[in-house]
């Protein structure tokens, strides 16, 4: 991968394809998550898609404590300054959907059109029962068990015990250590970053944009009823049920996504190549 410095740190980011530029914001712990959708033929031919590492994860700077939702959106922005890019479509998956709905706030010159896959909005009812569910992983962080930190924490988020005979055939070799090593950043700043994160229906109606908001067919109540709540408050948003997936949404059915990125893309095309 290529490397930027931006805002004091070193952000690894890759460039494929060419057109309009589209943003791949990552979510917690898997920094590769996009990978089996970037290896899906045809988007490329038409999109430049930039995926990056953020501060904490794989090659790029560690992640300071705390480090903000809104910091890492100006990270983002940062980023796409530096390449020279005035506007662009911008996808994010979990946590990486907070980042681009406050980058599209942030900064909404930059954001010409939205794409959040399944947002951790923690605001939700079923926010403390997922918080909950979680809380053995955070104890095992705690007792320095890091393996048992993130498969616990997996399997919650993911809704799938089985997730390794997922998840290893599609992403790189050694995706899980990479996991383990990026430990710290999850639950030392990302984990408390997105609860303290002051997201809501005010805030969501300054977000303009054309937003296309994607949803495991299969995902359990916290990602439904975030979806329905990313409905709610933001009523230009085009709902998307992408089918065979939980949380795993690109990882799980790449080809599927790959279609509806490019059909959103393509009924909300730039005004000009950025």
């Amino acid at each position: 991968m290529q490397r930027a410095q931006i805002n004091g740190a070193t952000i690894e980011y890759d460039v494929q394809g060419s057109g309009e530029p589209v943003l791949l914001i990552h979510g917690a712990h898997i920094a590769d998550a996009y990978a089996p959708l970037l290896a899906e033929s045809g988007l490329d031919s038409r999109y430049r898609l930039i995926p990056y590492h953020r501060r904490g994860f794989a090659g790029s700077s560690r992640a300071p404590v705390p480090f903000s939702i809104a910091a890492q959106a100006a990270d983002a922005a940062a980023l796409l300054r530096q390449l020279g890019i005035r506007e662009a479509h911008v996808v994010g998956h979990s946590s990486g959907g907070d980042i681009a709905l406050q980058l599209a706030l942030d900064a909404p010159d930059l954001v010409h059109s939205l794409v959040v896959l399944e947002p951790a909005l923690l605001m939700v009812p079923s926010g403390e029962q997922f918080a909950a569910a979680i809380g053995p992983a955070v104890a095992s962080y705690q007792a320095g068990d890091r393996v048992a930190a993130v498969d616990g924490f997996l399997r919650a988020a993911l809704e799938n015990p089985d997730y390794r005979r997922t998840l290893d055939p599609v992403l790189p070799a050694g995706w899980f250590a990479q996991v383990v090593a990026d430990a710290d950043t999850f639950y030392q700043a990302e984990l408390p970053s997105v609860g303290e994160w002051p997201f809501n229906a005010e805030l969501a109606r300054r977000i303009r944009q054309p937003v296309l908001a994607v949803l495991g067919a299969e995902s359990g109540p916290m990602f439904r009823e975030g979806h329905e709540l990313v409905r709610q408050w933001l009523p230009q948003a085009e709902p998307f049920v992408l089918p065979g997936t939980t949380h795993t949404l690109q990882m799980q059915n790449p080809r599927g996504l790959a279609e509806a990125l490019a059909g959103f893309f393509a009924r909300h095309p730039l005004p000009v190549a950025a």
